[in-house]
């Protein structure tokens, strides 16, 4: 009414203006209300088969959190003197297939004789330590009469040092029976038996320096046996 008597609208008019004002008003507030600010959801982490998310430029990845990637292990450096897990030894005497046979780590005396096709019937034994672990490199001589070793080549082409009891080349220290090594001189019962103890706790000789270790051997003793005796 005040407005009608101040400006002399007709009520017409005073009716278009007052619908104009509220479009007007209800127009400024839905755009107020579409401008208003919202919060926006943390997107979902990446799965470990997804990609990996690329570092800011100049952002630390350890700092962030990020994993570094680290080098893939390489292959095992393969063991030292040959194939990775064997040995090889020579298996001669009386066996159905002497000579040059692969075995597996840790396998005894026994493997060995499988390997060659087991002893000829009759052989005796009772001198040879089955259950003795192999080294690599050695020879076994199965079924040699007390005081007979392998015949042991030189650079030469000659005959080696000749061991008690006229066989030709060294003793092995890692194959001989109690009996063969009596034969050898300053050695009686008692010292075959700690040389013989001496090779089952190491499983054999893998050098003829290690007789220097066995009970009862001395420097003058060693001095005597080292050209008559091998691995």
């Amino acid at each position: 009414m005040w407005v009608q008597l101040r400006c002399g609208l007709e009520p017409k008019a005073l009716a278009a203006l007052a619908v104009v004002l509220v479009a007007a008003a209800v127009f400024a507030a839905m755009h107020f209300w579409s401008a208003r600010p919202e919060g926006v959801r943390a997107p979902d982490p990446v799965s470990g088969a997804g990609h990996a998310p690329v570092p800011r430029a100049g952002a630390d990845p350890v700092a962030d959190g990020a994993a570094v990637p680290q080098p893939s292990p390489g292959p095992p450096p393969p063991a030292a003197g040959g194939t990775a897990g064997q040995i090889v030894v020579d298996v001669s005497g009386k066996v159905r297939r002497p000579g040059i046979h692969r075995l597996p780590s840790g396998a005894r005396v026994t493997d060995a004789l499988r390997a060659a096709g087991g002893v000829r019937p009759g052989v005796d034994l009772d001198g040879l330590n089955r259950a003795r672990v192999l080294v690599d490199g050695e020879q076994i001589l199965v079924g040699a009469p007390p005081g007979a070793v392998a015949t042991g080549g030189t650079d030469g082409g000659g005959a080696g040092p000749t061991a008690p009891g006229g066989t030709t080349g060294p003793v092995s220290l890692s194959s001989a029976t109690a009996e063969q090594l009596e034969t050898l001189p300053g050695v009686g019962p008692v010292l075959a038996q700690h040389i013989v103890d001496y090779r089952t706790q190491h499983g054999g000789f893998r050098s003829v320096d290690e007789l220097r270790e066995v009970t009862g051997i001395g420097d003058r003793r060693f001095a005597d046996l080292q050209p008559l005796v091998r691995p």
